[in-house]
């Protein structure tokens, strides 16, 4: 079912062309045109998802990622699962992508963009994390201590609860769906991104890493989420 998207740019051919089609698909569609502006709406009100420009005047979207994610001022957004984020950027290098994807977005368009792809990722960011996905899911999942509930979207380990992005959470549940199975990064883009994805695969290695962080004891030796080597990631429990 179509939600509400906040889109934030600083040009208004860009915010115009994204509501049109957006709202051609059914979705309710708010603007803010700098960083500040954003922040503010986001007090008011939560969106679903939010399309966000890296490059605003004021507080960029970087600072606006940074402070969804970890600040305790949003925490009453964040109650309820951090909001997905789509990252716009005019900046090509990987550096600059891999950068807003370690501060907690879920994905990201380069500068300039098919109105079209916009709105194939805002649905695939949304199937992954809407109450409808969340209601259609599976029982609870426990592999060695990490236990996941995919209706509530709760993950804990060794007792203690994880604080994880949407699509964190989704790519827990996928690998603890497939204990031990081997995935390369694009088998993981299409399976957990659920598109044929146009970027490249520092995605799924940024993603990787993150989890890592908040799940395993040593992220630099993963009891869990285990790197093969050539192929790509398997999870499994320890010993």
């Amino acid at each position: 079912m179509p939600g509400h998207i906040l889109v934030v740019d600083d040009e208004r051919t860009i915010r115009e062309v994204a509501r049109r089609y957006l709202e051609l698909e059914g979705y309710a569609v708010s603007e803010a045109e700098t960083g500040p502006q954003a922040l503010s709406l986001l007090h008011e009100e939560r969106p679903d998802l939010i399309v966000l420009d890296v490059m605003l005047p004021g507080t960029d979207g970087f600072a606006i990622t940074r402070r969804l994610r970890q600040h305790s001022d949003f925490s009453p957004l964040r109650a309820a699962g951090d909001i997905p984020i789509i990252l716009l950027t005019a900046r090509t290098s990987e550096v600059d992508r891999v950068a807003g994807l370690e501060l907690g977005a879920d994905d990201y368009l380069t500068k300039p963009f098919s109105p079209r792809e916009l709105v194939a990722r805002v649905k695939a960011v949304l199937r992954r994390s809407s109450p409808t996905a969340k209601a259609t899911g599976d029982q609870a999942i426990t592999v060695g201590g990490v236990w996941l509930d995919p209706a509530r979207r709760a993950a804990r380990v060794d007792g203690g609860q994880l604080t994880l992005t949407a699509k964190e959470f989704d790519l827990l549940a996928f690998f603890m769906r497939n204990p031990s199975q081997v995935f390369s990064r694009r088998q993981l883009l299409d399976q957990v991104w659920g598109y044929q994805f146009y970027g490249d695969e520092s995605t799924v290695t940024v993603h990787v890493r993150r989890l890592r962080e908040k799940l395993e004891r040593n992220p630099s030796q993963p009891d869990y989420i285990q790197t093969v080597w050539g192929v790509g990631y398997k999870f499994e429990a320890p010993g």
